[in-house]
């Protein structure tokens, strides 16, 4: 039996679906699921039931998401902050996350998992990589950008949430996407995360509905501003050279353009090759922690 709980919609949850579906919908919905130790206490039941509430609640979400035409999502299901709770309840959490996401192996969904995961440990090894990639002679320092932070976060292969949903009160994001929400509809919502409902699903996407042009163009405004950032700094490197290589001797409009489509061709490869290089060195990382050979 599919863990992601088979079953259609009942007639007014379709009904309510297809309205929202003649909207624009979200590609990809990230959840910070909290309030399961809250929900646990509110029952006079165990925490680790509470937690178990959670996951069962998480595989409701999904088929939700499936009727709805949502095809990515990405939850954060364990803090680094959180090995500070007890060990006992660590410890528990920990089995009961290794059942369920070994029963999400055999799904098919595209679930991203945020498990010992902070944003600025995230980003802060992402500049590390970078650093990496200088020390190796594989890019230039020249070439260190915004654009290539992103391309070297754990969610390069992902696009960034359409949608940030947060349960049970909480204002804050508590560490997490900081840099991949930056340009994404938030929505805080008061309810427990194990009493969610498809209700609440569909309020938080007409509030991105209802934020979808706005959105939109602040995405596309920073897009062009990262574009012409790049274009400035190809132009600056450029500048650089053929002032040191032509003696401070004028050049013209022509060899310049010239120069500058070279550089740029140079530096894409030059990045392509690093991206390549670094997703190796992340294989080989996780081949020897599975294999045991380095100490996780």
């Amino acid at each position: 039996m599919s863990w992601i709980r088979e079953g259609e919609l009942n007639l007014i949850e379709k009904f309510s679906a297809n309205i929202l579906k003649a909207g624009p919908m979200p590609k990809h919905v990230a959840f910070i699921m909290d309030g399961n130790r809250r929900f646990a206490r509110k029952k006079n039941m165990e925490c680790l039931k509470g937690h178990m509430q959670g996951f069962n609640k998480l595989a409701e979400t999904l088929r939700w998401c499936k009727h709805l035409n949502i095809p990515e999502v990405t939850v954060y299901a364990f803090s680094i902050e959180n090995f500070k709770r007890t060990k006992d309840e660590v410890d528990g959490l920990m089995e009961l996350a290794r059942q369920k996401f070994l029963k999400l192996l055999e799904e098919r969904c595209f679930l991203n998992v945020c498990f010992a995961y902070t944003s600025r440990y995230e980003i802060t090894n992402a500049v590390r990589e970078m650093a990496w990639g200088v020390e190796q002679g594989l890019i230039k320092a020249s070439d260190v950008s915004e654009s290539l932070l992103s391309e070297c976060l754990y969610s390069n292969n992902s696009p960034n949430p359409d949608l940030l949903i947060r349960t049970s009160g909480e204002i804050r994001l508590s560490d997490f996407l900081l840099w991949q929400t930056s340009h994404s509809c938030i929505v805080f919502q008061s309810v427990l995360w194990p009493e969610y409902t498809f209700w609440n699903l569909c309020e938080a996407i007409l509030q991105y509905q209802f934020n979808y042009k706005s959105i939109q163009k602040a995405r596309e405004l920073h897009r062009e501003h990262q574009a012409l950032e790049q274009l400035e700094a190809d132009r600056a490197c450029v500048a650089e050279h053929l002032q040191y290589h032509g003696n401070s001797k004028p050049v013209d409009a022509h060899r310049r353009q010239e120069a500058l489509q070279h550089y740029i061709r140079c530096r894409e490869e030059r990045v392509q090759d690093f991206i390549q290089a670094l997703k190796q060195k992340r294989d080989s990382y996780f081949n020897d922690l599975w294999s045991g050979e380095v100490l996780p």
